[in-house]
């Protein structure tokens, strides 16, 4: 594919003269449009139900539509909680005289990327090739047969309205240049990402790690945290994967980045500093600006980040965030039959921000004479520290504060947290950011994760109750009676099927479910979801598992997901899957899978650790080789509970308070004791009778 020609027929058919479209402009009255997204349930597809473009879900009807009659298909992209997708349909999908454009010359179909990714994975693919970047709202052109040829992101009303003119220009008088251009994208599309089978590997030793993280280090903000410039993501699988550098190498500087990356985003603007929980980004290089919107996906994965990090750390600071947290998204994401929902907006009241900004004179009328000091800390100044407000962002040092006060540091702790209280109680009255309330599978399984990483943390037992309810949320209203499983819910509907990261995020919760409970049942459900993946997920050539079932119809490309980004790739999630599930059933062939995968991608893991991160976890399982902690009796959930609020990535654990058939187990339950038993490389030590004597011979 041609990079340069691709530009120049983007220039010349944007750029190309047509005849301009003029409309009277006249006065009329409102007119209520509807189209054919009124009968989706996707909040982000009702929010166009009524503009004047004539919408289409992606749907057979629209495409055979685009066929019949030779027209070009727009595809755009966006989700419920995307403040630039809200400015676009402001600025021209809900303008009639763009609108008439558009219904004239094209198909146009509206998308819910986190409904369905695996179509977003392909327009986006495609706008990077042709753009070398991308984002939301993505609005990508393709022929009738769902060939893209032209892409981008946000377009202002006047670029829009050229973007439109050009393409049908082209496409009337340089139909088989569009066509050329078409097939050789979408040939991009089909290979990008695909990878071919390697032959196994002997370079599975941490060491070989090193040059990675050398290179990546380069990268490291060592005043701000993250990674230099702007904008900030947070990345928490990237930093779990620096935990587990750490604990493997001993290299300081990668515990001390992840320290500085999570002190820094626990003070900045990025986390909610009254309600708890973190937006998506930060516009910024100081964590001080975000970008408002609260995603489950994040918060769920921050959450197993801060909990891992309390783990290691014991930093009272961290338990606070995710309990926070977690307080958030129980009071602001859990709906009634126990899942939870995707997203608060960033507008509110059409204004970006505007819900969680705060001007000096309103803080000081709620928190009266407490005002003074809650205004220092968080840095509330007469004139806004931002354009709608300010922004709470912690701007002292706690301990100096409350010397200064004379206050001691539980008491200054306390004004905060009552003021916090008032505050939020107060924000209640305002206009809320609107919540996208669909439940998707994945992000619910990672939310239950979080629950149980924070559960193993701190030993809260409501937060692995809520991750159990969370989970037969699943079991009840996503899991088909063929095994499969759908990827959406919302009022009692569910009916698009999954994809693999809805399994793969899946499985690994409910792995997690067991190891928190030694309920049996949750392993066993995640090994018949692992079997319904290499069924029908799997491609035999490479080992690796493609994005969609082959029980879904076609798209111009079947596409893998590989590289591990603000989400893990659904792929090395399988990776790590199989591994665990095939220690825990002896299940050589998992196990042999598992490292094939690894090998697969291993030189991409040597060169890029940050984008490869999760895979990074499964290689040190393989290259220090894991243990087995296996406890037995009817002690067994307490004693497990002085383990699992360690910090000990490389222990797996397995244990029961009865008799069990499971390989780790068998015969290993004796009545009325508590036994403990270390194994590795299929070898067991003698048993303990004492977890302290157990951890000893953990840390030799």
């Amino acid at each position: 594919m041609n990079k340069i020609n691709i530009i120049l027929f983007v220039a010349f058919s944007v750029l190309m003269e047509i005849s301009v479209y003029s409309q009277n402009k006249e006065e009329t009255m409102e007119i209520k449009h509807t189209n054919k997204l009124i009968n989706e349930n996707s909040p982000y597809l009702l929010q166009h139900a009524h503009n004047p473009v004539d919408w289409y879900p992606w749907s057979d009807e629209a495409l055979e539509k685009a066929k019949a009659e030779n027209k070009i298909i727009l595809v755009s992209i966006g989700y419920a909680a995307c403040h630039w997708c809200h400015v676009m349909e402001r600025e021209s999908f809900e303008d009639e005289s763009v609108a008439k454009i558009m219904n004239e010359f094209f198909v146009c179909i509206k998308v819910d990327r986190e409904e369905r990714p695996d179509i977003d994975q392909i327009y986006m693919d495609a706008v990077q090739m042709m753009t070398g970047s991308g984002g939301w709202p993505l609005n990508c052109f393709a022929m009738p047969n769902g060939k893209p040829f032209f892409g981008g992101t946000y377009f202002r009303s006047v670029d829009w309205l050229r973007v439109l003119q050009g393409i049908q220009n082209a496409w009337l008088n340089e139909p088989e240049k569009v066509k050329d251009v078409a097939s050789k994208i979408a040939e991009g599309v089909r290979t990008n990402e695909l990878i071919e089978l390697k032959a196994v590997s002997k370079n599975i030793h941490v060491d070989n790690l090193k040059n990675g993280y050398e290179t990546w280090k380069k990268e490291f903000d060592n005043k701000e945290g993250g990674n230099n410039g702007a904008p900030k993501f947070p990345l928490p699988n990237s930093l779990q994967y620096l935990l587990r550098y750490y604990y493997h190498t001993k290299d300081q500087s990668a515990l001390d980045h992840v320290v500085l990356t999570l002190d820094k985003m626990a003070a900045g603007g990025i986390y909610d500093q009254i309600g708890g929980g973190f937006a998506r980004y930060s516009v910024d290089e100081i964590w001080k600006v975000p970008h408002f919107e609260k995603m489950l996906y994040d918060n769920a994965q921050l959450i197993s980040l801060y909990a891992e990090a309390y783990q290691l750390t014991k930093t009272p600071e961290y338990k606070r965030v995710l309990e926070e947290s977690l307080a958030f998204v129980n009071r602001e994401f859990s709906l009634q039959e126990g899942g939870f929902y995707s997203s608060l907006d960033a507008d509110s009241e059409g204004v970006e921000g505007k819900f969680y900004v705060w001007g000096k004179r309103e803080v000081e009328k709620v928190l009266g004479i407490d005002s003074d000091l809650y205004c220092e800390y968080y840095g509330i100044t007469e004139l806004p520290n931002w354009e709608e407000g300010n922004i709470l962002m912690v701007k002292a040092d706690k301990r100096k504060l409350a010397i200064e006060n004379g206050l001691t540091q539980k008491q200054f702790e306390q004004k905060i947290s009552q003021a916090n209280l008032l505050l939020l109680k107060h924000r209640e009255q305002r206009i809320r950011p609107g919540l996208d309330d669909k439940s998707l599978t994945s992000w619910n399984a990672l939310m239950i994760k979080g629950y149980v990483d924070a559960y193993k943390a701190v030993g809260e037992e409501r937060y692995l109750k809520r991750a159990i309810k969370a989970a037969k949320f699943i079991q009840n209203y996503l899991l088909k009676e063929d095994g499969a499983l759908n990827r959406n819910y919302k009022d009692g509907c569910s009916k698009i099927n999954g994809f693999l990261d809805d399994y793969s995020f899946t499985i690994e919760a409910f792995i997690a479910l067991y190891q928190a409970s030694f309920d049996e049942a949750w392993l066993k459900k995640a090994n018949n979801l692992c079997e319904y993946v290499l069924l029908h997920f799997s491609d035999d050539n490479s080992g690796m598992f493609y994005y969609t079932s082959d029980e879904d119809p076609d798209l111009i490309a079947r596409k893998m997901e590989l590289t591990d980004n603000v989400i893990p790739s659904s792929n090395s999630s399988m990776a790590k899957n199989l591994y665990l599930l095939g220690v825990y059933f002896e299940n050589q062939e998992y196990i042999e899978r598992s490292q094939q995968m690894l090998n697969n991608v291993l030189d991409r893991l040597f060169k890029l650790p940050a984008y490869h991160s999760n895979w990074g976890q499964l290689f040190f399982y393989l290259a220090n080789t894991s243990c087995e902690i296996v406890i037995c009796g009817k002690n067994a959930i307490a004693e497990k509970q002085k383990i699992e609020s360690l910090f000990l990535p490389k222990v797996l654990i397995a244990g029961s308070q009865q008799e069990s058939d499971l390989p780790l187990l068998q015969n290993r339950y004796i009545a009325d004791e508590t036994v403990f038993y270390l194994c590795e490389n299929k070898t067991c030590k003698l048993p303990f009778t004492n977890v302290d004597d157990l951890l000893n011979q953990l840390k030799k």
